[in-house]
């Protein structure tokens, strides 16, 4: 039977709320649509960014578990789309054995993908220019975001999703998998590259990415040597919030026609 449920997961920097027209796009066609919190986040964009307390005790396990005991309560696997982190996260999902199919969106990096482009280190430069960062909430000013997120918006619809959507990141976790290469062990970002269990994974890339480029998602990919199905699809001229870019319909229905065909 196919997935009747589509989970989505945010990444940092902004909140469920960053995937809304996504949420009511896949209503209409019939879908149960989740759209979690990272813990702690169950609250608005204004609240989280009057008070990052939990932003600063975020952390990756916590994360997982919650995802896992969310989709551990659903009646079938469903299909799990994660945009940035949220691609991390979907595919230690993935490899945890949930979902029936994952799509990561501007994906972040799992454990052992060393490419680092220049554009990545400018727009996580806030983050790490300072160690202090790692215990703190780490927000990104307007002219930041806009490099960072919206680099080829039109400059009023990245100002209004900065102000609807952004709030700080966690300095503690983003620390963690920056430095993920040089700890010893596995690290929170770890996936199994040989699990021929896995679900088939769609990594989708913008062009124009300055915080994820296109050169992540693809080395992303080369790591998976499981017998499983693992595919990189770049879309021209967008950037990081490729979700809320114009034309976003486009990438949410070839999302979804993807992964229905492959679950």
């Amino acid at each position: 039977m196919k997935p009747d449920t589509i989970v989505l997961v945010h990444g940092f920097w902004v909140t469920p709320r960053s995937w809304e027209q996504w949420i009511t796009y896949y209503e209409a066609k019939g879908f149960r649509v989740l759209a979690p919190a990272y813990p702690g986040f169950e609250v608005e964009v204004e609240a989280l960014n009057a008070d990052t307390t939990p932003i600063e005790k975020l952390s990756v396990p916590a994360i997982i578990e919650s995802l896992e005991k969310l989709i551990d309560s659903l009646d079938k696997p469903p299909i799990i789309i994660g945009h940035s982190a949220g691609g991390v996260f979907t595919q230690i999902l993935l490899d945890h054995g949930y979902g029936a199919a994952g799509v990561a969106i501007n994906s972040a990096p799992t454990e052992g993908v060393a490419v680092v482009p220049l554009s990545q280190v400018k727009a996580t430069f806030p983050v790490l220019k300072n160690p202090a960062n790692r215990h703190r909430a780490v927000g990104f000013t307007y002219e930041q975001w806009h490099y960072a997120f919206t680099n080829t918006f039109p400059d009023e619809q990245a100002r209004a999703l900065y102000d609807r959507y952004a709030i700080p990141a966690s300095g503690n976790v983003f620390w963690g998998s920056a430095l993920a290469n040089i700890h010893p062990g596995h690290t929170d970002s770890y996936v199994n590259y040989h699990n021929d269990d896995r679900a088939p994974l769609l990594f989708l890339s913008g062009e124009n990415d300055h915080l994820m480029p296109p050169k992540i998602q693809q080395s992303n990919a080369k790591h998976y040597t499981s017998n499983t199905i693992t595919e990189v699809k770049e879309y021209p001229g967008r950037s990081h919030l490729m979700p809320a870019q114009e034309g976003w319909e486009e990438i949410a229905e070839y999302t979804l026609t993807w992964a229905l065909d492959h679950s």
